[in-house]
């Protein structure tokens, strides 16, 4: 299914409104606390052609970042983060000669959460979801071929093949230590297809699970 670029500009604008909302609300809130996270992700892209869908394997990438904790209720907050996150994906047996592509790339990603937190004896475990905007910094592609592997630097603007903005969702959830120990998991559902060459007829989504730890001061 192919996201028309009228509606691929709502959808944008969307998302960004959420997310100003998000970040004006804040003003409101309590006084702030801050943490930091990092952790592995594990990466994949979904592909969509004409009549038909496809996925890549999973390729493993890393996150790290800095977050900061409005308080807006007893158990609810506003967390906006700043991210730097790996995406990508990996696809073996690409032809015949058993062929393996594995691209990793990584974005400057701004997440907005509301994030719900439910008292246990040992802390809080927490549930978040909202929307997140990405600008595509760098990449870097592996081809394997008969032991043979070629690299292959990955590019983000107008005039290259990938986008280098992206709008998606982001979800998470963990434990918060009385300590200020973090453990978490997350997951980004991108949005806004990356693929940046026209009349292609292929449509690219990230998608990435990750695990994290961290700490909140």
């Amino acid at each position: 299914m192919f996201i028309t670029k009228n509606k691929s500009y709502h959808m944008k604008k969307l998302l960004l409104l959420l997310c100003c909302g998000f970040a004006a609300s804040t003003a409101f809130a309590q006084r702030p606390t801050f943490g930091i996270k990092g952790g592995v992700n594990f990466a994949k892209t979904a592909f969509s052609i004409p009549d038909k869908t496809i996925s890549t394997g999973f390729t493993t990438t890393f996150a790290a970042g800095l977050f900061a904790d409005f308080k807006v209720g007893n158990n609810v907050s506003i967390q906006p983060a700043l991210n730097y996150t790996g995406k990508g994906g990996k696809l073996s047996d690409f032809d015949s000669e058993g062929t393996t592509v594995d691209i990793k790339t990584y974005y400057l990603q701004v997440p907005v959460n509301v994030v719900y937190r439910v008292p246990v004896a040992i802390g809080n475990i927490y549930f978040g979801a909202g929307p997140y905007v990405g600008i595509g910094l760098s990449g870097k592609g592996k081809t394997t071929r008969n032991g043979n592997t070629e690299s292959q630097d990955v590019k983000f603007g107008s005039d290259a093949p990938n986008k280098r903005t992206e709008y998606g969702l982001n979800g998470i959830t963990g434990l918060e230590f009385k300590s200020g120990f973090l453990i978490g998991l997350n997951y980004d559902l991108g949005l806004t297809n990356t693929n940046n060459l026209e009349g292609t007829g292929v449509v690219a989504k990230n998608r990435v699970f990750g695990l994290s730890v961290g700490y909140k001061f």
